[in-house]
């Protein structure tokens, strides 16, 4: 039974990458970078993004944002507090988005309106890795509460994921945080990784988070062919 399951998956996952490839041509051609933000439970996902939307639309940018969840619309509600277009997706207890689901929530949308998308994955660090969503930057995000090993853990999330960020830093100290060792860990996971060190309820590390928002912007436009 299992090299059928195996196959399944196979094909499922297949049919995913094809209409993520499509769905990244997509938004290519309409200008918008697409973040997808990957972390488990409690990291501040929601808390970083508002603050991340608000900055941007301040800035002049063009945002909106879609968020996954197994139940509730705690976070898009969470969101729509910075002022962007917020959408939520409900997985009913799946335990990742996947292309088809983001495709669904973006009818309506002009992408050609929009500089930056953030897709909020389903809190988890395990599934959500193998699921292309079109994006071109995949954020995998750590936080002081969760202790100093979870990049040897969960390599894969680090492995495919562009940026690091640490984020409630302002709890380290008394979390005991070893920001060092969590660092190597990082480093001896995925050598050369940036890493950002944050804390969206007192600002701390967010000029530098927008930054390379910005920057990622810049050099995705430069390289991106254009709707006719």
């Amino acid at each position: 039974m299992k090299p059928r399951i195996l196959e399944v998956r196979t094909q499922i996952l297949k049919q995913n990458d094809e209409l993520a490839r499509a769905m990244r041509a997509e938004f290519q051609a309409a200008g918008v970078l697409t973040v997808n933000l990957v972390s488990s439970p409690g990291t501040g996902k929601t808390t970083l993004l508002r603050t991340t939307l608000q900055m941007l639309l301040q800035q002049g940018y063009r945002v909106a944002a879609i968020v996954g969840d197994l139940e509730t619309d705690n976070d898009a509600r969470r969101l729509a507090e910075s002022g962007a277009p917020v959408r939520q997706i409900m997985t009913h207890g799946m335990c990742h988005l996947e292309a088809d689901m983001v495709q669904r929530h973006l009818t309506g949308w002009d992408l050609r309106e929009l500089d930056f998308l953030f897709i909020e994955n389903v809190g988890n660090l395990v599934c959500p890795t193998s699921w292309d969503l079109g994006e071109s930057l995949r954020v995998a995000l750590l936080s002081v509460t969760e202790g100093e090993d979870k990049p040897l853990k969960y390599p894969g999330l680090f492995n495919t994921s562009d940026l690091a960020i640490i984020t409630k830093v302002d709890l380290a100290e008394a979390c005991e945080f070893n920001l060092s060792q969590t660092l190597a860990n990082i480093a001896s996971v995925r050598p050369g990784m940036q890493v950002l060190q944050t804390s969206a309820k007192l600002g701390i590390g967010m000029a530098q988070w927008i930054a390379y928002l910005t920057q990622q912007r810049t050099r995705f436009l430069d390289a991106r062919t254009p709707i006719p």
